[in-house]
């Protein structure tokens, strides 16, 4: 072993003991190994920030960026919504999320996807007493199993068409995974939809800063504008679009109040109406409905102008020393004094029937106000109102609905006809996703999974180096020693076992940049094409069903299903025997192994 392939091994194995004692975060590892391998004189210092500059770097962040904007979009529990009739029963509703998360996983990063889908799953637990612990961990598996299928699916798939452009001159392309990823994902889907009942049923979701600060009677007040679907319909049609989660409390009807807003009463357009319920569900069912808030009304001048960027909603208290104290939205000039406008107004043990604009506040009202985000606090301090916990709210900002699963569309059109690179289309698609304000520039770089972009950018290089000392050929060497007895397909199987066994520890990108060399360099000391094991690496890379932190999605569900360690293990054991014995078979079939 000569001195630079010590160095290499003896980077490499810190830096995967320092990820198993997991004291500091993956990507300040990965720092520290650019920075010894750059010390250690293994990565040129002119080359030491070349990762950056990679495309999966690009690739990776951007394909975060759209999961981003198609789950802000909506458009998901719009698709889901027609099938809630059929979703009686838990096997029905985990064949339906698992089947949904895969194909959505096929073109958005599969945490995205995940994310998307993670409010419908619970939707439907509420709605039917299903456990969320039956559906949530179902959920966060298929969106493993649906990355396989493209390019763009998990980053795994990313790096390792990157790497064997590298090896052999041309990356894999957009649907080259897709005859092995669509095998393992049927079958997935299969034994998924039959073994969620391995899961406990009595298990509690840790609460949320959103739900411990949640506030249910919110009422809002929207106008029924000219074309809206609620034309005719009764009132209570505003309840069905939001699975009855928001309910009619008043019309205002030619300035006549109906308190009691009876089922038989049909919406006219003009009508004005008082609806109740959590921000989540008014924000639905307005949308859905096609209704206009107070201030955003036709013919109205808006109190607040701006796109997302500048213009944001906050929740607050109404102290008891507040200005705002005895004085309604008009007489306190939240509009004309302090550029808010009064979204929401919730009223602990009351509730209300008049207009918001006369309402008059009463200390210990909460109230959803929307405003210029570098106004906000200035007018908070001085009206002496108490903002809540920041949370995401969407109630009254409106959804650009189709508008990022359109510009996702086109992206992956011009990829598949070949008119664009990966990276080009991405980045462009993330380019136009902030110029049609479908996702705000502030929303766009909190999408961006920034220690995602570290671990890439710092580890490319250290990876590149590995190879370039001779390190993998080592390891290879003593790979194909240890698989002299086993045919090729047992070979193939270890390099698969092994990935899915490093995953865990490494995280899955990292496992891609070390075992992806490693893998390929076996293949040629066994006299055998390298694509069938590069395929391998991403298949156990991106299959970590074993434990809660080896991938996002897994961690995702821990806290809301309130599952434990070794609840993984219970269902992900034998899915992970399931993928080896499907995925080995179908990438030897598929992608032939001899030369």
């Amino acid at each position: 072993m000569t001195l630079p392939q010590g160095l290499a091994f003896a980077i490499v194995g810190t830096m995967m003991l320092l990820f198993v004692w997991g004291r500091l975060r993956y990507d300040l590892v990965a720092a520290l190994a650019l920075v010894a391998a750059v010390v250690a004189g293994i990565v040129p210092p002119e080359k030491a920030f070349s990762g950056f500059s990679d495309d999966v770097v690009i690739i990776v962040a951007t394909a975060l960026l759209m999961s981003a904007a198609v789950a802000k979009s909506g458009v998901m529990e719009e698709v889901v919504r027609p099938l809630g009739p059929w979703l009686t029963t838990p096997r029905r509703q985990v064949f339906a999320l698992v089947f949904a998360v895969i194909v959505l996983s096929t073109f958005i990063k599969n945490v995205g996807a995940l994310a998307i889908l993670m409010p419908v799953a619970f939707q439907l637990a509420r709605r039917t007493d299903t456990p969320p612990s039956w559906l949530l961990m179902p959920l966060a598996f298929g969106s493993l199993i649906g990355g396989l299928i493209t390019l763009v699916g998990t980053s795994p798939n990313v790096i390792v068409a990157r790497l064997r452009a590298d090896l052999v001159g041309e990356p894999f392309r957009m649907f080259d995974y897709a005859p092995v990823g669509l095998t393992v994902a049927a079958v997935g889907l299969v034994y998924l939809a039959f073994a969620y009942r391995l899961l406990p049923r009595d298990r509690q979701g840790g609460a949320s800063l959103d739900a411990a600060i949640n506030i249910e009677n919110y009422v809002v007040e929207a106008q029924v504008p000219k074309g809206s679907p609620l034309i005719g319909e009764r009132v209570t049609a505003v309840g069905d679009l939001d699975e009855g989660v928001s309910k009619v409390t008043t019309v205002v009807r030619d300035e006549v109040r109906h308190k009691s807003a009876h089922g038989g009463l049909r919406v006219r357009e003009g009508d004005i109406l008082l609806i109740e319920g959590e921000p989540e569900s008014l924000e639905r069912a307005v949308v859905r409905a096609g209704l206009q808030l107070a201030g955003q009304r036709d013919g109205e001048e808006p109190a607040v102008e701006g796109d997302a960027d500048e213009v944001g909603t906050v929740e607050a208290v109404v102290t008891g020393w507040s200005r705002l104290v005895a004085e309604t939205h008009e007489s306190a000039g939240l509009c004309d004094r302090f550029g808010l406008n009064l979204i929401a107004l919730s009223r602990s043990g009351e509730r209300i029937t008049q207009r918001l604009r006369a309402v008059r506040f009463r200390p210990g009202d909460v109230v959803v106000l929307q405003g210029h985000l570098d106004r906000i606090p200035d007018a908070l301090k001085t009206l002496g109102l108490l903002p809540l916990a920041e949370r995401e709210l969407e109630l009254g900002r409106g959804r650009r609905r189709w508008i990022p699963v359109a510009i996702l569309a086109a992206s992956v059109a011009t990829i598949v006809s070949g008119l664009l690179p990966v990276a080009v289309a991405f980045f462009t698609a993330a380019v136009a996703l902030v110029l049609t304000r479908a996702l705000a520039l502030r929303e766009a770089y909190e999408a961006i999974e920034w220690p995602i972009v570290v671990l890439l950018g710092a580890l490319i290089p250290v990876s590149e180096a590995v190879q370039t000392t001779g390190a993998t050929e080592l390891v290879a060497a003593w790979l194909s020693v240890a698989t002299d007895a086993l045919p090729a397909i047992g070979a193939l199987a270890l390099i698969m076992v092994a990935a899915m066994a490093v995953t865990p520890f490494l995280n899955n990108a990292a496992t891609v940049l070390v075992m992806a060399p490693i893998a390929a360099s076996l293949a040629g000391k066994l006299g055998l094409r390298p694509d069938p094991f590069l395929m391998a690496v991403a298949v156990g890379a991106a299959c970590d069903f074993l434990t809660p932190f080896g991938h996002q999605s897994n961690t995702l569900v821990m806290g809301p299903g309130g599952y434990r360690f070794g609840d993984y293990w219970k269902l992900g054991l034998p899915l992970s025997v399931l993928v080896v014995l499907v995925a080995v078979p179908a990438i030897a079939v598929f992608w032939p192994l001899a030369r």
